[in-house]
């Protein structure tokens, strides 16, 4: 457990990275100690993403200590690491607010700091982007150094592996910090690698090796090629002499490590040395999750983003609700379903206990596949799966199937491959912010042939859903469902198929007809109500389908009413709202609709109920368009 501090007046005065840069070297692990303790303290009132931050705390020290911020720039590789890199560049008295509704946002930002060099919201973009920077300053003769810190398993997404190789083709001074959290990528054997790790790390070894290289440039015996092909050579000289191979070497990238992550003073010393030397070159640093705090070190799963909490004792603030998450219900069903059908297996992109996956691991482990931050892969995977004659349920996040794209459509819709895709977090997930919500799925869908798109209305709805996708024959199924919460204790019901493309009448009425999608209608169920109450009789549909869209429901709305107003959880541009009002206009109907959902803005965080109120996705903006003339 951390320590109270008395002394908390070096982190008191710093308020840019330059008056960290004043302290002595002395000083920095008493600055390490405060910032630790200033998250836990702060992140047990007000939550965010906690054990990652712990565990860059020495390196964002560091960091900032060497290199010239802001006119250095430091690429962060998801955003889970950079609350110590908030405090320090000048947003310490605002952290109160990070994810707060017009506080401070949730991941690294340029809007928010010229000490955000870039956006950090979704994993494994750092190295590309860190590149892309510092080969612009390249060209532009501005002597800048640039660096990706990449962590948090996000050297297993593609990307990184796309950047890695440019980097390696591409002339470049990039440094990249691997921030391994027990997550290594070379084996350390025995004395030999500690050899290895000494010589490559030392003062002399170095000096030596470019002086030489340097001699060897200006007498023109070393040009590029020459200087690649000598890199190669040694690198297959030390592979075969220490018998062990290193990626990052065999690319044309210098490596140095594995360190202590969390010895700051060993980073100073280690970033001092790297940081003036030509070509691209990678530290790999070890780091603990959760470092300093002891429950969090025990179970950094857990403690990712724990909520609210004892700082001193580590206890947890759980709500006694109830009512499961949907998530929750998700994972029960597809543990029931597999229990039933040998065929299902369950494929997750590094996201087991956020989508309760790990429900279906825990009992059937071969059976379920974790594969780490590779969404694209995770789809095309479950499309060989299928191809192979499983029943694959892939699980990923509304925002980051974004990444998998071409996959959905090459791989699964184009090959017809019956396999369930399940989006979680699907539509606004509040404190997360615009990187994380699930705003575009609806739209990046509905053009593609041959899938089904469905959204359940609540926890019965989404068992149902999960029952009829597994049937013979469905081909590729999104089933979209939201963050958090359902509405029903009593979640379990038959499982049991339902009708595709069929949607349900919730409440008659005569005036207008409420058009909505997913467990958002079950939100504004009080509206028919109160519109009642000023003499309006409204007709409430829950659609259920995107795709293939009730047409016999539609047709009945166009001939009844004048006036239809749909309301969905996801962008207004292109979702279902949309596709009402091309079906309205195909087939000669006239009413006046108002669609109601995101704008065509990035949304901003805050919690789910602010947002859906200043996004006009509330009851009361759907009794405002019902009663609008």
């Amino acid at each position: 457990m951390a320590e109270h501090l008395n002394n908390k007046e070096l982190l008191n005065n710093i308020n840019t990275p330059s008056d960290l840069r004043k302290l002595s070297e002395e000083q920095l692990p008493q600055v390490c100690r405060e910032l630790r303790r200033f998250i836990i303290e702060s992140l047990a009132h007000n939550p965010g993403h906690f054990a990652s931050s712990l565990g860059s705390v020495e390196l964002t020290v560091a960091l900032h200590y060497v290199f010239s911020t802001p006119d250095d720039k430091i690429v962060w590789d998801v955003g889970h690491q950079a609350y110590a890199h908030k405090i320090l560049t000048g947003r310490r008295e605002r952290f109160h607010t990070n994810r707060k509704l017009g506080g401070l946002k949730p991941f690294p930002s340029p809007d928010e700091s010229e000490y955000d060099a870039f956006v950090a919201g979704h994993a494994s973009n750092s190295i590309s982007a860190a590149l892309g920077i510092a080969v612009a300053a390249e060209m532009q003769h501005r002597k800048q150094h640039v660096i990706a810190v990449i962590g948090d398993g996000s050297m297993s997404g593609g990307l990184a592996f796309e950047g890695l190789n440019n980097v390696s083709s591409t002339p470049n001074n990039l440094l990249i910090i691997l921030n391994d959290n027990n997550m290594s990528i070379d084996k350390s054997v025995g004395g030999m690698s500690q050899l290895l790790i000494s010589m490559h790390s030392s003062q002399l070894y170095n000096k030596v090796r470019y002086k030489i290289a340097r001699g060897l440039t200006k007498t023109g015996l070393l040009n590029d090629q020459r200087a690649k092909r000598l890199t190669r050579f040694n690198n297959g000289l030390k592979a075969m002499l220490f018998k062990q191979q290193n990626i990052f070497e065999n690319m044309c990238t210098r490596y140095f490590g594995p360190t202590d992550g969390h010895d700051v003073c060993e980073l100073v010393r280690m970033l001092r040395l790297v940081k003036e030397m030509k070509g691209p070159k990678m530290l790999h640093i070890h780091t603990v999750k959760g470092k300093g705090y002891e429950p969090a070190e025990k179970n950094a799963t857990l403690w990712h983003q724990p909520g609210l909490f004892d700082a001193e004792t580590g206890e947890r603030i759980v709500s006694g609700d109830k009512i499961p998450r949907f998530q929750d219900v998700f994972g029960e069903t597809l543990l029931e379903l597999a229990r039933e059908n040998p065929d299902i297996v369950g494929i997750t992109p590094a996201m087991p206990s956020g989508c309760s996956m790990n429900i279906l691991g825990k009992e059937m482990p071969e059976r379920f596949f974790d594969v780490g931050i590779a969404e694209g892969h995770a789809v095309t995977f479950s499309a060989g799966l299928a191809k192979g004659g499983a029943m694959p349920f892939c699980n990923i996040y509304s925002s980051f199937m974004q990444r998998a794209y071409d996959n959905l459509i090459h791989d699964a819709a184009l090959q017809r491959v019956n396999m369930v895709l399940c989006l979680d977090r699907a539509g606004i997930v509040g404190e997360d912010g615009p990187t994380h919500h699930g705003a575009f799925d609806i739209s990046y869908l509905r053009p593609i042939p041959d899938i089904t798109i469905a959204s359940p209305y609540d926890e019965h709805e989404l068992r149902r859903m999960m029952y009829t996708a597994q049937q013979p024959d469905m081909g590729t199924f999104v089933i979209r469902y939201p963050r958090g919460k359902g509405s029903l204790a009593e979640w379990r019901c038959p499982l049991e198929a339902i009708e595709v493309g069929k949607g349900r009448c919730m409440s008659e009425g005569n005036d207008v007809a409420l058009l909505t999608l997913g467990p958002i209608g079950k939100n504004v169920a009080d509206v028919v109500q109160k519109a009642a109450e000023k003499g309006i009789s409204v007709a409430h549909y829950d659609m259920r389908f995107v795709k293939p869209i009730d047409t016999d429901l539609l047709h009945a709305v166009g001939k009844k009413f004048n006036k239809v107003v749909t309301l969905e959880d996801g962008a207004v541009t292109g979702g279902i709202g949309s596709a009402i009002a091309e079906f309205m206009a195909t087939n000669g109907y006239t009413p006046t609709i108002h669609c109601l959902g995101m704008p065509d803005k990035f949304v901003e965080h805050g919690t789910t109920k602010e947002l859906h109120k200043l996004c006009r996705m509330d009851s009361n903006a759907v009794l405002d368009a019902i009663l609008k003339p």
